[in-house]
């Protein structure tokens, strides 16, 4: 038996891919051609979904960021709801990723921090929404600045005040959001929508529990 087939949708630099590879899963992308593992440039929402042992999906995020409501949105947030609408009506085990300000349009979805994968200066909360039960690990942030990866990376970490409160923040520059994130291959635009693979090993080693204890399904 081979290793099982992971979907993955909306799939980006590869991030999310990673950890499913690193956790025992041959993957397949659809979305941008810039991806470490088998891809097809291909709608995300119409792409074929049977086939695979396994479905991920990162619907665009930009509605949902905080962000949104100084750069304004780009229309694509009605995708969330779709997507999962979409995965709840087929068989394979499913995962939709988004960041935490689609809490309204993932209603029963748990989240994941860096810190809780021993990352000690990432704090980067994304919202994880399965249909397979899974046991998550606390929140675990804490004292301590995090380093920040956003906006236009330079090349080397800089110091940024907050204008409200006067603090001084730490913004990583390309190099150290490489690190932090586990992605080196990725370039700094990337980065800064990049999904930490720590994450996603996490989830696809429960998808691969549920998957062993499932009865084989029919190609």
């Amino acid at each position: 038996m081979g290793r099982p087939r992971l979907l993955d949708l909306f799939s980006g630099a590869g991030g999310a891919a990673r950890g499913y590879a690193d956790a025992g899963f041959d993957v397949v992308g659809v979305d941008q051609p810039r991806y470490p593992y088998e891809f097809h440039r291909a709608d995300a929402l119409t792409f074929p979904l049977d086939g695979y042992d396994a479905i991920h999906a990162s619907p665009p995020c930009h509605d949902h960021t905080p962000t949104s409501n100084i750069a304004g949105v780009d229309g694509t947030g009605w995708m969330l709801a779709a997507t999962i609408r979409r995965l709840r009506e087929q068989a394979a085990p499913w995962v939709v990723e988004n960041v935490p300000g689609a809490a309204a349009d993932m209603a029963g979805a748990f989240t994941l921090c860096g810190r809780s994968f021993g990352i000690q200066k990432l704090r980067r909360h994304r919202l994880f929404l399965t249909s397979v039960p899974m046991l998550v690990p606390p929140c675990a942030c804490g004292p301590g600045q995090p380093i920040g990866i956003y906006g236009d990376l330079s090349r080397n970490d800089r110091a940024v005040r907050g204008s409200k409160d006067g603090y001084v923040r730490q913004r990583a520059g390309v190099q150290t959001a490489r690190d932090l994130l586990g992605c080196p291959w990725m370039e700094a635009h990337e980065l800064t929508q990049a999904i930490p693979p720590a994450y996603t090993r996490f989830v696809g080693e429960h998808l691969l529990a549920h998957l062993s204890t499932e009865v084989p399904r029919g190609r």
